[in-house]
This record gives C-alpha cells, structure tokens and sequence, in this order.
C-alpha cells in the first residue's frame, strides 16, 4: 500500500489555482485505435487519477473514444469500453470541446483514416491541445500539422518516420511539446508526458507526489533519449565509447571514418578499438557497419521506400553492397525481410 504524503506535500497539495476548486475540471479525452497499447493507455491515465486521489479535489476527468461504439482491443488481446465514438467527437467539437485531445496507436500504424484526420484537422483550429502517443504521430504527421515542428514517435518508427516525413523535426525523446502539439514515444513515457501536463495545469508539488505514489523515481525530462546507443554490453562503460556510439547512429546516412570518429570523440584509433574490443566484442568499424544495417531493417519494416532509396538512407553506394552486408547480419537479402513483412507493412504507411 502507498504511504500518504506527508503534512508539508499535502498543504502544498491543496494550494492548487482557485479556478481548479471551484471550476470545471479539466476534461481530457483520450481516442484509442486498434492494437494500441495497454500499458501506454494506462500509464497516460493513471496520474490523472492518482492527482485526483493525492489533492482530493475532481481536477481531472477522462473519456475514452473509439471509431466506433464498440470496445477497442489492444495489442494484448484486452479489450477497453469505450465512453464515445469518432463521430461524438465531431458533435463534442461544435458544442462543449474538451480542454485536451490524446490519441493512442499500437505498433501497427493505420492507414490514412478521413475520420481522425478532420478531427485533428478541427481541434487544432480551435486551438485545442493535441498529444500523439505510440505511433500516433505518424497520423499527425500524415495531416501536415507537424510540419516544421519538434517531434518524436516510437524509437521503433523512428527512422521510417524521419524518412516518410522530411518536413518535420524528428528527434529521439520521450516526449516532446512543440506549441499545441505533444508527440510521445508512448509506453512509460506516457506517464512522463501525463505528468508533465499535469504540472502544466496545477502545480510541481503534486507532480512530484505522482511520483512518489507510483513508486516512480523522479519525474523523468521528454527530452531523455529513448535508448541508450545499441550494442552497449552493460552500463557503466566508458564515456567515450557511449559518445563514439551516439556518433555512429547521428552520422548514417554519410558514414564518417573511424579516423573522424576519433578525431571527434577526442581518443585515437587505437583506443577506439581497444574500447569497443572490451566493450561491444567487435571491431567499432564493424558495430558502425551493423547501426547501418539495423537502421535500414528498420526502414523496410516501417515504410513502403523502394530498397535502393533505402540503401542510399543507410550510407550505402550500391545496392549490391547493401545487400551483402544485410544478409551478413540477417542471413537474408533485403527483398526476403520486406517479402516476410505483414500484409499492413508498408502502403498503410504512406
């Protein structure tokens, strides 16, 4: 059982704004799509609720919507009930508009749905806030409305989101708030995204109880990378080599020399190479090689591009070069990787 805060936390608890005591709480509604994420849906949820409980005051209030009237199944095989539908939505916009739209998509990233797009489209009209969490980002980015904008997604769409939309700026974090727009790697990082916006409406005292409540160890920032550098044998390695990794992944499309690398981390060569022999147990020219492969696997999972342009995206002069070094760490051809691909991969992206 949670302990309560203490006497100091809860006077600062009850010192929210007057117009949170005595007006209308705050009214989120939250739009599911099929195979979303349970834990993003719940850890987006639950510090709304949990600031309720800790303030003892209705300050939050939530409703969740679906395409339709009936219950909305999660990548779990759980189902969720749904308290409205799309088209509510559209009557909700012309009457009484919620203070804050969420929408929550899974690994599967829907096709374009007209639906969705012109509520987006009508909220950000009327200036409403929007948050896209998981892969719903890449339903906001399909609109236009993140054109030009801060914003991240899913570590695991990430790369085919940075290629399909060249117009925004795609970046690795757990959330990130541009203007009226929040995109969220969904996930735990839902619980940091909620809590932030919470913080937004009353006051950082009660953050930080959320925290303590759910057992949470401090607030964590959105603009925390969503992994570390892959390949990482275990934490506490050298600094170095965690720079000498970021580098690799941030220069992939124009590999840089491991002279360069070097040269940038501020090591030689040869202490590059005794770090990564350590460390990684492969030369950092072949670990450079495999963040290059990985990037463009991810690429023909996440998008319909052609595998040259994919090639070309990964720092690779050929396609016959692409091919062999993909099948050195996959054991297939690039062309059997995207045969193999589910049905939805690839024109639902577009």
């Amino acid at each position: 059982m949670n302990a309560p805060p203490d006497m100091n936390a809860m006077k600062a608890l009850s010192s929210v704004d007057s117009h949170m005591r005595g007006g209308e709480p705050v009214d989120l509604v939250v739009l599911v799509l099929p195979g979303f994420s349970q834990l993003a849906l719940h850890a987006f949820i639950e510090p709304f609720r949990i600031a309720n409980v800790l303030s003892k005051l209705a300050l939050f209030r939530w409703r969740i919507g679906g395409l339709d009237a009936g219950p909305v199944m999660g990548a779990s095989g759980l189902s969720v009930a749904v308290d409205m539908t799309v088209d509510d939505l559209d009557v909700c916009i012309g009457r009484k508009a919620p203070n804050h739209f969420a929408i929550i998509a899974g690994d599967l990233v829907s096709p374009r749905m007209p639906q969705i797009t012109n509520v987006l489209r009508t909220f950000a009209r009327r200036g409403i806030p929007i948050s896209a969490l998981g892969t719903a980002p890449w339903l906001l980015a399909q609109t236009g409305l993140l054109s030009g904008r801060r914003c991240t997604i899913h570590w695991s769409k990430l790369a085919a989101f940075s290629e399909m939309f060249q117009q925004t700026q795609a970046r690795d974090a757990l959330f990130i708030k541009d203007g009226q727009f929040a995109t969220c790697a969904g996930e735990l990082a839902a619980f940091d995204l909620a809590v932030d916006l919470i913080s937004g409406h009353v006051n950082g005292t009660i953050a930080q109880e959320i925290c303590r409540y759910a057992t949470v160890d401090g607030q964590r920032s959105g603009s925390n990378r969503q992994t570390g550098p892959s390949g990482l044998a275990f934490a506490g390695a050298s600094a170095k080599l965690l720079m000498a990794m970021r580098i690799m992944e941030e220069y992939v499309e124009n590999p840089l020399s491991m002279a360069e690398v070097s040269q940038r981390v501020g090591i030689s060569r040869r202490q590059l190479e005794r770090l990564f022999s350590a460390h990684v147990g492969m030369p950092p020219v072949r670990h450079y090689l495999r963040v290059r492969v990985e990037h463009a696997k991810r690429l023909i999972e996440g998008s319909s591009l052609p595998i040259i342009d994919i090639a070309m995206a990964c720092g690779f002069m050929s396609a016959s070069h692409f091919a062999k070094a993909f099948r050195t760490f996959h054991g297939v051809s690039p062309q059997q990787c995207r045969i193999a691909l589910p049905a939805w991969v690839g024109p639902g992206l577009g």
